[in-house]
């Protein structure tokens, strides 16, 4: 059967006769059932808004089991996911290892708000194994790692002003929900209600790839500027692969400035490397946070530094900061579990290698059509974008007209079983749970959907 596939697909992929019909819509009767009942409990129905299809067709999908790299929905509809709860899940859904290891520590609790050796366990995982950092504090999110990482830059430089990027995003803490002005350097304007003014204008949001404009923030904010922020790789808002001298150019800067350098990896970290987007461009940020990978899906975040500025956390410091579930034993389980499987030898560099020619096969089959659409990837992350640029490196380099393609691709993609998120702006994941057989199958889709969106463009 491998053989057979590999064969089909070898050579020039614009040559494989496609089937270019529009599947019909699978069923989502009890999905949409349980959408229903959900609007009556929660805003939009769900609990997130990026769930709420609102970018795509239909109702979502409510998932009732994952396993591997296949999900199955409430009506028996079975995916390839290539979401994988929006990257964590780096060996698959259910993996057997961080499955046994969370009951095995569940049998003796789940919470004791007090310290545990599985804390120290999987710190002294990540410190040993990440240059970057020296030492660590657990949160239990993204957004609750990010928030922290801005009050110990604060509170170590004693400023209060921050630097970030249009088209970044870094979770839904106040100073940082915010997006640009109509100036080139502007004080942040709130990007939702219930956001004070007051608190974005401590946040400055100048264009990505645009080194001239951090200069004039920083001419213009001179002695005020506490932290730049930037995503490792961002990748919230599309793939927008940045330039290592202008990330050189920019860690120069901070230190220049007396100002902390932050990257934010709640995606890149662990996903491109056990080390990160840092690793990725050998830069050193002076603060990193991390996201769920680390617990294995669970909600787990963290950040670190070298010893010197987390010193300045409390109990040792006066930058405060706590959370009764943090480093709880359950996703300190899952986080010792999972990290361990990333550390194995040759691991990466086969996820990143099986990535790439996924990619890259898909990028041929478009060139070969003459289909206006560009695959970016890093690591083990990719990005679908319909456009005929070599490079998207700023929010304003996305064409956001062709979204509507993506939507048509997103439903044909259901409709031949492969799960993508709910959005064009979103990135995908592969993870070492598909198999050739399964990329196989997804590549086979993805053309026929491609098909699709173009004969109705």
């Amino acid at each position: 059967m491998l053989e057979s596939l590999k064969k089909m697909f070898a050579g020039n992929e614009g040559d494989i006769p496609v089937n270019t019909g529009n599947k019909p819509d699978i069923s989502r009767e009890k999905s949409a059932e349980l959408y229903e009942r959900a609007k009556k409990y929660f805003p939009g129905g769900v609990n997130s808004p990026v769930r709420a299809f609102k970018s795509v067709y239909g109702t979502p999908l409510f998932i009732q089991k994952g396993d591997g790299c296949y999900v199955w929905d409430a009506d028996g509809n079975q995916f390839i996911d290539f979401c994988g709860s929006w990257g964590p899940l780096i060996l698959g859904h259910n993996h057997q290892k961080v499955r046994e290891k969370v009951i095995e520590v569940m049998h003796s609790g789940m919470s004791f708000g007090a310290p545990t050796a599985l804390e120290n366990e999987l710190a002294e995982l990540i410190i040993k194994n990440n240059r970057f950092v020296e030492k660590i504090r657990f949160t239990s999110s993204g957004t609750e790692a990010v928030m922290s990482a801005i009050r110990l830059a604060r509170g170590y430089t004693g400023r209060d002003k921050v630097i970030k990027f249009e088209g970044c995003y870094h979770g839904h803490s106040d100073s940082l929900l915010v997006k640009a002005g109509s100036g080139l350097v502007t004080f942040g304007e709130t990007s939702s209600a219930g956001v004070p003014k007051s608190f974005a204008e401590e946040t400055i949001v100048v264009p990505l790839n645009d080194i001239q404009a951090v200069y004039q923030a920083f001419e213009q904010f001179n002695g005020q500027v506490a932290a730049v922020i930037i995503e490792g790789i961002p990748a919230n808002n599309g793939l927008l692969m940045q330039d290592e001298a202008y990330l050189r150019l920019l860690e120069m800067t901070c230190r220049e400035n007396g100002t902390l350098l932050i990257f934010d990896e709640v995606i890149t970290g662990f996903r491109l490397g056990f080390e990160g987007a840092a690793a990725h461009y050998g830069i050193k940020p002076d603060i990193v946070t991390y996201g769920k990978i680390i617990g294995g899906g669970l909600p787990v975040g963290m950040y670190g530094a070298s010893a010197e500025i987390m010193g300045h956390i409390s109990p040792d410091g006066g930058v405060y900061q706590a959370g009764t579930l943090s480093g709880n034993p359950v996703a300190m389980a899952a986080g010792i579990a999972q990290l361990t499987e990333l550390l194995r030898p040759g691991f990466y560099k086969e996820l990143n290698a099986k990535a790439a020619e996924f990619a890259e096969s898909i990028q041929r089959f478009a060139t070969a059509r003459n289909y206006k659409l560009k695959v970016f990837y890093v690591g083990s992350i990719f990005w679908m974008a319909f456009t005929d640029k070599e490079k998207i490196q700023t929010a304003a380099d996305i064409d956001h007209a062709s979204m509507e393609k993506f939507k048509m691709m997103h439903r044909e993609l259901l409709n031949r079983g492969i799960y993508f998120g709910p959005s064009g702006y979103e990135v995908g994941f592969v993870s070492a749970a598909h198999t050739k057989i399964e990329l196989e199958k997804t590549k086979r889709a993805i053309f026929e959907s491609l098909d699709v969106v173009f004969r109705n463009k």
